[in-house]
């Protein structure tokens, strides 16, 4: 157990960032497995508008929860598969 103030506040920060991070971490699955199986079902509109929101949560999360190249990877080939389904 902590037994200094600061070690205690650093306890819950760290909860609490830990939280937070959790939630985009579920968020970014969420939309990208939305947009695939969008994707999937052949559905070119509905398939174009989940990625579009799949990339937004992405970025969001660029930086914070995964690094920027990493984001952008998945971005990239996310759109490639929209783009194969012409």
């Amino acid at each position: 157990m902590a037994n200094h103030k600061s070690s205690e506040k650093r306890i819950l920060v760290t909860a609490k960032k830990n939280a937070i991070n959790t939630a985009r971490r579920s968020t970014v699955k969420t939309a990208t497995k939305k947009a695939l199986n969008a994707i999937a079902t052949g559905d070119k509109a509905a398939a174009t508008a989940a990625a579009r929101n799949a990339e937004s949560t992405i970025m969001k999360s660029a930086g914070k929860i995964m690094p920027k190249k990493r984001a952008a990877r998945k971005i990239s080939r996310l759109a490639k598969k929209v783009a194969k389904m012409a």
